[in-house]
């Protein structure tokens, strides 16, 4: 039983971790010290980090060449919606900086050995079935509106997005749902994988927890995750370049808001012998 449990810990107990108010000072903080990780020793990360831009281009390359131009917007901003699955290497990275481990970058790959692997992907499956979801949405309400047929090129999508009725329909309502994904995802995983790696409280107690933050600080999540889309947009512009940068100081920033929402655990000393 403690060698693969998901719902609860490794001896079945169910953790409720307790977490604190923050301040917006607070989220300002966790970016810098996240931008600290990422400039600490920089060329440990460009392997991960450029997955995420080549992953961005193929697929924006593979949607083209596929007749869904359509889907090219929800692919890049659903980088939001499995950016904290895809971060876990980071989480790690910034766990032993803390620890004053050795962070060389090959020590991202040790989350695998990780007694709490199995809740991680747990919650991963989730992340991806979400992004999987939110593509089908999208797809839906733009054939809703333009019916079945995809776009004959990018110049015919883009003038009937935005010279239409249609298509500021479609913005207005795309981003609506998409905004109710990216809630979803913020409510149950704000916190959740940095609270694995450091503790291993089962998958139940990191979504449980994730959650008791966001509605213990909620205009400050509100602001975290507005600010987590807006740097996933500014890095994405440039054919996705950016995100080698951007996604790495979120991914240190998440690992340091975790430490500022969640109490650390309390190790009660041993028993006396009777």
């Amino acid at each position: 039983m403690a060698g693969f449990h998901v719902m609860a810990d490794a001896r079945g107990m169910h953790v409720q971790p307790a977490v604190r108010r923050i301040s917006t000072t607070d989220l300002w903080d966790a970016l810098r010290l996240g931008a600290e990780d990422f400039w600490a020793k920089p060329s440990h990360y460009v392997f991960l980090c450029l997955i995420y831009p080549i992953v961005g281009l193929v697929l924006t390359r593979w949607t083209s060449g596929s007749n869904a131009i359509q889907l090219v917007y929800p692919l890049m901003s659903g980088f939001a919606l499995v950016g904290p699955f895809a971060a876990l290497g980071l989480y790690e990275i910034s766990r032993r900086r803390e620890l004053g481990m050795n962070t060389n970058w090959r020590h991202a790959l040790d989350v695998r050995r990780s007694s709490a692997l199995p809740s991680i992907a747990v919650i991963g499956v989730m992340l991806v079935a979400l992004f999987l979801l939110w593509l089908f949405t999208a797809q839906s309400i733009y054939t809703s509106l333009f019916g079945g047929e995809p776009p004959a090129s990018v110049g015919a999508f883009l003038r009937d997005v935005l010279t239409t009725s249609k298509g500021w329909t479609l913005i207005l309502l795309g981003n609506a749902a998409g905004l109710v994904f990216a809630v979803v995802v913020l409510a149950t995983t704000v916190v959740a994988f940095p609270l694995l790696l450091d503790r291993d409280v089962g998958a139940v107690s990191a979504i449980e927890t994730s959650a008791r933050a966001v509605m213990t600080n909620p205009l400050q999540m509100a602001l975290w995750g507005l600010i987590v889309a807006v740097l996933l947009v500014i890095g994405s512009i440039p054919l996705f370049a950016g995100l080698a940068v951007v996604m790495p100081i979120l991914g240190h920033a998440t690992w340091h808001l975790y430490r500022k929402v969640v109490e650390p655990a309390h190790i009660l000393p041993p028993r006396r012998p009777m």
